[in-house]
């Protein structure tokens, strides 16, 4: 019906742009072809606003982005008391406890519903995320407030939690052929005590599995480090809380997400939850602001003036140039390259039409304003140093405006009413709605 291919084919000759086009791409990549050097320029590591923050991080090939910014941040609070050089936390500590709890969480979302046909869009959603390795902030919040959190030294990476392809391939076989006979039970009438136990046999699997391929967590250890002066500290018979007490404290009933999601279904100024979203089962919901990016930049500008760097998430699949660390706007153009094709959309339909959602947690370092108007944002990543400014990203701010959609700040620098709306009862959205998404 709409296919009328002579008729392409003639108008695809007389334009010389396509011929063009066709010549350049016979031997480059389309990016690369696209790439406009002069919107490069703008991405200049250079900020009067900024937090001297420890090296980079690396979380190498998992998608544990969400824990790592998380930890940054937390690591910056406590090397005020420790005053080292290098410092990390321990991200295989915290990502051990966020599998079990997620694999918890998976049985509990397969016994929640029961009572839905098994292709139901919610038992695929359930069943075809399993696990992995994304999360949210508040899913971060209730894995520290439950389990705390060590240094590195006391329970270093592993192979397995470094690369986690392999590990959440075995888990998710044993929670699939779970849901599998736990449904296939429920329909023959088996009682809730048989199902239950057929939950925590596997569960008890789990464990084994994350435990040999992560190892076990400390439940007391000794903390011993030099400071910058060379003097030796010795902290004994630490747990994981006492740890998080001691040295870091966050008070996260303080602080809340902020998102900027411009679509109809969502109005500003507005409080938003997700169903079978998290992994702590008696942990807090996911929780939302929506409002405008003004609001959200005024607030990390105050945040960063504070002297706290900010976790925020994004989507680093648009206009990033991976080895300078930029991510720029339109840096790389399309339409030019096809004769003036549209590509441009707006946030709201990126969103609505899956084109962009939030999909990696990095922290904010620092920013560079001109006539009090935001320029450029400095940014911490962990894809380690190689990349970058050793590891350190520039965004310019037509790419924060555009691809930008969380950022957790205080709950103190909000104005009234949005104060008052994260007071209201909050709208429930579905999983798969955009802001479903799991930053790794």
């Amino acid at each position: 019906m709409y296919m009328d291919y002579n008729s392409m084919k003639a108008d695809y000759l007389r334009n010389p742009v396509m011929r063009a086009a066709q010549l350049a791409l016979g031997k480059h990549n389309m990016d690369e072809v696209a790439f406009d050097s002069e919107r490069f320029d703008e991405g200049v590591y250079l900020f009067n606003h900024e937090i001297k923050t420890l090296p980079v991080t690396n979380q190498k090939k998992s998608g544990r982005c969400w824990l790592f910014a998380a930890l940054n941040l937390f690591r910056e609070i406590a090397n005020k008391k420790l005053n080292m050089e290098k410092f990390e936390l321990s991200q295989n500590f915290i990502a051990y406890w966020d599998k079990l709890e997620k694999a918890n969480y998976f049985l509990d979302s397969i016994m929640r519903t029961l009572d839905e046909y098994k292709d139901s869009r919610i038992v695929n959603y359930i069943v075809a995320t399993g696990i992995q390795d994304g999360g949210q902030w508040d899913m971060m919040a209730n894995l520290v407030k439950k389990y705390g959190l060590v240094p590195k030294t006391a329970m270093p990476e592993t192979y397995a939690s470094s690369d986690t392809h392999s590990s959440n391939k075995a888990i998710n076989i044993k929670l699939r052929r779970a849901a599998a006979i736990i449904r296939r039970e429920y329909k023959n009438g088996a009682d809730k005590a048989k199902l239950e136990k057929i939950c925590a046999e596997t569960l008890k699997d789990i464990h084994h599995i994350l435990t040999a391929a992560f190892g076990e967590p400390p439940e007391t250890f000794d903390f011993e480090y030099k400071d910058k002066d060379g003097v030796f500290h010795r902290d004994v018979a630490l747990t994981p809380k006492s740890f998080f007490d001691k040295y870091i404290a966050f008070p996260f009933d303080e602080y809340v997400s902020l998102i900027n999601s411009p679509t109809d279904d969502k109005p500003m100024n507005k409080a938003y939850t997700i169903c079978f979203i998290g992994n702590v089962v008696e942990g807090d919901p996911v929780c939302y602001l929506n409002t405008d990016m003004d609001t959200i930049k005024k607030a990390v500008m105050q945040t960063i003036d504070a002297g706290e760097t900010v976790w925020f998430g994004s989507d680093v699949g648009w206009f990033m140039d991976r080895e300078s660390g930029c991510l720029i706007n339109d840096l790389t153009d399309y339409e030019p390259l096809f004769g003036g094709m549209a590509f441009k959309c707006s946030k709201e339909d990126k969103l609505d039409y899956r084109m962009s959602a939030m999909n990696h947690a990095m922290t904010i370092t620092g920013y560079h304003e001109v006539n009090g108007e935001p320029v450029r944002w400095k940014i911490q990543n962990s894809w380690g140093d190689e990349r970058g400014d050793k590891g350190y990203y520039v965004a310019d701010d037509a790419w924060f405006d555009n691809y930008v959609y969380q950022a957790v700040v205080k709950k103190s620098l909000l104005s009234e009413e949005l104060l008052k709306a994260l007071g209201e009862e909050k709208q429930v959205l579905e999983p798969w709605d955009p802001m479903g998404t799991l930053a790794d």
